[in-house]
Parts: structure tokens; C-alpha cells; sequence
């Protein structure tokens, strides 16, 4: 006798079957990955507005002047005492040495006096920096924590460092509308240090994402 062939009633119920334990395949793995992503969000603190950058030195002339020569271009890496520019008579020196970041080659123009003609950073002082708002998981950083970041120009590479400084004062952010009031939203430094010899690849001014491991 031959096997006796699956009745289009039986098909339709194996295909219910199918789809409702796929429904529930997908509804119990999100579940799980959202339990996840809820307990990995509570501890830590993200700041989206972050990139990565150094205190600069703004080199320029005492009085002021011609702009008679610049002597190093962006990207040099400096000595201390180095002289990069002349204005009128003064030879204008760095004290510290660094990497320069911008230059005026406006040779033969006008200068005024403390004009910027040379910046310059010290890359060993590269800060991760965030701008967090007051509201947002500011009560929840303070130095010493533990912090990951990425960097937009690597993708989804992601760099260890330690917060260094909370700022103690605030920064102007958006203005924030309630049902009450309308008031100015108040953004904090978060400056995140990184082991800069470790990652010659990270460049100041690089957009960078943080997240701050509550303690």
C-alpha cells in the first residue's frame, strides 16, 4: 500500500506550528538581548558628544607686527624653544615643544599683538572629551572610573581609559522646554585619559563615543 500522502489540513497545521515557535524563538531572543542591553545600559553612563583632544598653546607675538616668516608647518613635532615664526623683529619661540596643529602663512600681513601664529598641543595630554548634560548620569562619574570609547574613524573599535576630570562647572547646552519652564540645559566636561603611547592612531579632533562603568 502506498504511504498515505499529508492532508492539506495537516500541511496548514505543521505551518501554524512552524511560524508560532518561530514567533516565539524571536520573542524569547529578544527578550533576552533586551535584558541585556537594559542590564549593561544600568551600568554604565553614555556620552555621545565626546572627541578627542588636547589643551592648545596659541604662540604669537608680543607686539605687534609684520608677519615676516613662519618656519614649521602642521604636523611638526617640535623642541622646546624652538623658534616657528617671526614677526617684525621678535623671533617667536615654544617653550614646551608639541605637535603643531595650525600655522598663519599670511607672510606680509599685519599681526596684532598675542595674534595666534602657531598652535601648538602636547599629544601626550590627548583627552577622550564628552559633553554630558546635568541630567543625563552626571551624579554617576567622578575620576578614577573605568571607561570604553570609540572613535568614528575605527568603527566599532573600542579603546579602554580612565576618567581624569569632571569639570566643576558647566557649559551652556540646549535649551530644554517642560510643561512649567523653559530653561538652559547645562553640559559638563568628562575628559577620559588613554594610554596615548599605546594608540598613536587616535588624532586630536577625532569624534569619539564614551561609556563610563558606574562604579
Amino acid at each position: 500500500m502506498a504511504p498515505t500522502q499529508p492532508t492539506e489540513e495537516k500541511k496548514g497545521l505543521d505551518r501554524r506550528v512552524l511560524v508560532l515557535a518561530a514567533f516565539l524563538v524571536i520573542v524569547i531572543g529578544g527578550g533576552i538581548a533586551g535584558a541585556a542591553y537594559l542590564a549593561a545600559a544600568s551600568k554604565t553612563v553614555y556620552i555621545d558628544k565626546s572627541q578627542i583632544e588636547a589643551p592648545v598653546v596659541d604662540l604669537g607675538p608680543g607686539a605687534s607686527g609684520i608677519l615676516k616668516a613662519v618656519y614649521v608647518h602642521e604636523g611638526d613635532t617640535i623642541a622646546p624653544n624652538t623658534v616657528v615664526a617671526q614677526v617684525g623683529t621678535e623671533l617667536i619661540k615654544s617653550q614646551n615643544g608639541g605637535l603643531v596643529i595650525t600655522t598663519n602663512n599670511n607672510i606680509g600681513k599685519s599681526i596684532g599683538q598675542n595674534e595666534t601664529v602657531v598652535a601648538v598641543i602636547d599629544p601626550t595630554q590627548l583627552r577622550v572629551v564628552g559633553q554630558i548634560a546635568e541630567d543625563k548620569g552626571l551624579v554617576d562619574i567622578h575620576a578614577g572610573q573605568r571607561a570604553e570609547f570609540t572613535v568614528d574613524a575605527f568603527g566599532g573599535q573600542k579603546y579602554t581609559g580612565i576618567v581624569d576630570e569632571v569639570a566643576p562647572s558647566a557649559e551652556s547646552g540646549d535649551v530644554v522646554f517642560n510643561i512649567s519652564d523653559k530653561r538652559q540645559e547645562q553640559d559638563f566636561d568628562v575628559k577620559v585619559r588613554f594610554d596615548t603611547a599605546a594608540h598613536p592612531e587616535l588624532k586630536n579632533g577625532m569624534s569619539a563615543k564614551i561609556w563610563v562603568y558606574k562604579n
